[in-house]
């Protein structure tokens, strides 16, 4: 019998890498672990009582609409309900523009999909969202990467770029934290439309505000050049994977169709029940809720890190979102003390995973997790930024969070006493 190999992988899955914070998550199942990797949503504010009934509500209303095929555009309803949420913040936006996806991560495949072609220029903040390089990575561009300040973007960096696009997180960047101000945003335009360079606006995070709300969308100055991504998955839930772009009517078709390739339409069942939730105001009920609770964990952090940090550690407090950045002293590696950092009992996402310049997923040999967890790490994928960190404050409490810090920081302060001694 001639044995043949069956599966032939196209080239570009070899530009494909898993997420590290995906990995990092496998190892902190377990409860004796103090996860201040993920950023996940505090589950226990999920609002389960309302989509309780909400789900009821559809399937009495309208059962046999809520399980057919439906357009590709999204549930009607509910795209003009966004499209008027998004009029509150000052974007015109007409709901035939409109396109729900199934979270906002296929919105970001999209992009890629549409936008990227093989060697073209894809600008982006430095650091920058883990999960947009993933995205656009298949489809083979160069990524630059854009110099920022504890505002975002600097507009010279945006306008020297030359970019097919440029990415943008402007409101508690994931992971930096930062708010890109007012003053800032009007400049990015001014420097983005010289320039001829468009913007990919992704704001998962603007309605996280702990002292005040954010400024306007850039897309609000600019409608005609940013393409603006939404979600429901921090304000509402995550597990029903719904999403949200408000496209310039040059880009719209395109966009439509390459939602159609990839999944016809979001589930209409998931569309109905989350329009049955909100329809009626409730976010405005809920979302402050979830803001003091994060506030109040912000504190609880940023208390901690006071407390436990050794000397050369550098941070900005964020003013919303769900996530301090660490710059900690030359010389330590993020992603070769996270092992240790495992067995002593808490996790963190090394900063270098969110950085373009590192060309591939690091390879993660095994190590041992507590409680018979595993999973591993390698060495930091670019060693310019090494010694940086993400921590998330949302989803464990001021106790595990004042607990969780003191770890990382003794190992921290150990690290710093053996580099004296070597």
């Amino acid at each position: 019998m001639t044995t043949t190999r069956p599966w032939t992988l196209a080239e570009r899955s070899a530009r494909m890498n898993p997420s590290v914070i995906r990995e990092i998550l496998k190892l902190t199942e377990s409860q004796s672990i103090i996860s201040l990797a993920g950023g996940l949503p505090a589950a226990d504010l999920f609002p389960v009582e309302a989509m309780r009934e909400a789900t009821a509500r559809v399937l009495h209303d309208a059962p046999r609409e809520a399980m057919q095929y439906a357009a590709s555009e999204g549930y009607a309803p509910l795209r003009e309900w966004i499209a008027a949420e998004l009029a509150s913040h000052g974007m015109a936006v007409d709901a035939a523009h409109v396109l729900v996806t199934t979270g906002s991560q296929q919105g970001l495949d999209l992009v890629g999909k549409v936008l990227a072609d093989p060697g073209s220029t894809v600008a982006v903040e430095s650091p920058t969202y883990l999960g947009a390089l993933q995205a656009f990575t298949p489809y083979e561009p160069r990524f630059l990467s854009l110099e920022c300040d504890d505002e975002g973007v600097l507009p010279e960096a945006l306008a020297a770029s030359k970019a097919r696009f440029a990415y943008l997180l402007p409101n508690f960047q994931n992971p930096s934290g930062h708010l890109m101000s007012e003053g800032r945003r009007v400049a990015v335009i001014e420097a983005a439309q010289r320039a001829g360079v468009p913007l990919v606006e992704d704001n998962p995070y603007g309605d996280l505000w702990f002292d005040a709300p954010p400024p306007p969308p850039l897309a609000a100055r600019w409608p005609e050049g940013v393409l603006y991504l939404g979600s429901f998955s921090k304000t509402l839930v995550p597990g029903l994977r719904l999403g949200f772009m408000a496209a310039p009517a040059p880009l719209y078709g395109k966009l439509l169709q390459a939602k159609q390739a990839a999944d016809l339409h979001t589930p209409i069942f998931n569309q109905r029940v989350v329009y049955e939730v909100i329809k009626d105001g409730f976010l405005k009920e809920h979302v402050p809720a979830v803001r003091a609770r994060y506030a109040q964990q912000r504190d609880a952090m940023k208390l901690a890190l006071e407390r436990h940090l050794p000397p050369g550690c550098h941070y900005v407090v964020p003013k919303g979102g769900m996530f301090f950045w660490l710059t900690l002293p030359a010389g330590i590696d993020a992603m070769a003390l996270l092992p240790e950092a495992v067995r002593r009992g808490v996790a963190y996402v090394p900063g270098s995973a969110f950085f373009a310049e590192a060309p591939t997923a690091p390879t993660l040999p095994a190590v041992a997790a507590p409680q018979g967890g595993a999973a591993g790490f390698g060495a930091a994928r670019h060693p310019a930024q090494a010694n940086t960190l993400r921590l998330s404050f949302v989803t464990v409490d001021a106790a595990r969070i004042e607990r969780g810090v003191a770890l990382i920081g003794a190992l921290l302060r150990e690290t710093l006493e053996a580099q004296k001694k070597a």
